[in-house]
């Protein structure tokens, strides 16, 4: 235990006149080091801000050594906290597991589960209503995140499951294509593109585009469609919500692109949704999950359920033509 890097001789020797850490602490100490600090943390973790500072504080005194570099904005790990932060992943991860194969059961237990943040008001809520429904002892713990912190924690064992969209090249983890999406181009009612009955790309370049921010895959996939039809989007700003480009673009600042499931479940008048004449910008939505994890039948029966409702809902959005079955 001397020789650990991560316990003086002084922790060591006052281990046994103090309470040891708890799990509890470890979480809270990977959430704060997964967000770069205790606001998001906290919130993400349900706690108050000084009680999360508190459990870091005692993590560290029980360690006899910093976690993090206090000065530094945002928050970082020291190369201790770094070393602390991949055992305690292996810990919870091993704890998880065994917790899960434990009291495997379908009906019962919680299953975690996340989505980018382009999806998961759209489609979350009437997935997660059917499934719970007539499963009282299931709780769904909900996490909303853009691709690349999502794949982090599919990864370390910290999600079940993840619904995003492509490109995915994680080989380590495997993924189920459930429906290709069309992106519809979105302006005012009073823009210039409104008296146009059909509207080509090349169309759209001129006019100054409102995109999602550049963590959100989003965005890569429509500059990736304009670059493959030779055309370069003039980007007037980028907001972090769909709900803020749908907003912006009803006022008249800028014209954009939303997937299918934002145009159905937003009704304001003030702006029209257009589907592109020609070849038409599309997002495949896909669900991933980690092989190498223990896939409880919990999981395995969520994501069933996750492959019934996406046929259902391409089933009856077929008639406005917005989405194709795989």
């Amino acid at each position: 235990m001397l020789n650990s890097p991560f316990v003086t001789k002084q922790s060591a020797e006052s281990l046994g006149d103090r309470e040891s850490m708890e799990l509890n602490q470890l979480r809270y100490f990977l959430s704060v080091a997964r967000n770069a600090g205790f606001t998001q943390a906290a919130y993400d973790l349900g706690v108050s801000q000084p009680a999360l500072s508190r459990s870091v504080a005692k993590l560290e005194e029980e360690l006899g050594q910093p976690l993090f570099e206090r000065d530094s904005r945002p928050l970082t790990l020291t190369e201790v906290g770094k070393s602390f932060q991949q055992r305690c992943m292996q810990i919870l991860g091993t704890v998880d597991q065994a917790v899960a194969e434990i009291t495997d059961d379908e009906n019962r237990g919680q299953v975690r589960i996340g989505a980018i943040p382009t999806i998961a008001p759209y489609w979350l809520p009437q997935l997660f209503s059917r499934f719970t429904k007539n499963r009282p002892n299931v709780r769904v713990l909900v996490v909303e995140e853009v691709t690349m912190r999502l794949l982090e924690r599919i990864r370390h064992g910290e999600l079940d499951i993840a619904i995003m969209a492509l490109p995915f090249d994680q080989h380590y983890l495997e993924f189920s294509k459930l429906f290709d999406e069309e992106l519809f181009l979105i302006h005012s009612k009073g823009h210039e593109l409104s008296s146009k009955k059909k509207i080509r790309m090349n169309d759209v370049v001129p006019y100054p585009m409102l995109l999602l921010d550049q963590s959100h895959c989003l965005s890569e996939q429509m500059e990736l469609f304009c670059k493959q039809r030779n055309s370069q989007p003039i980007a007037l700003e980028r907001v972090a919500q769909l709900s803020t480009v749908q907003a912006m673009v009803a006022i008249g600042h800028g014209i954009s692109f939303v997937p299918a499931m934002a145009r159905i479940r937003n009704s304001n008048i003030r702006v029209q949704y257009r589907s592109l004449d020609g070849i038409k910008p599309k997002r495949t939505v896909i669900m991933v999950w980690n092989p190498y994890r223990f896939q409880s039948r919990l999981a395995q029966r969520f994501r069933q359920e996750i492959i019934d409702v996406a046929n259902e809902i391409v089933t009856q959005d077929d008639e406005l033509g917005d989405r194709t079955v795989s």
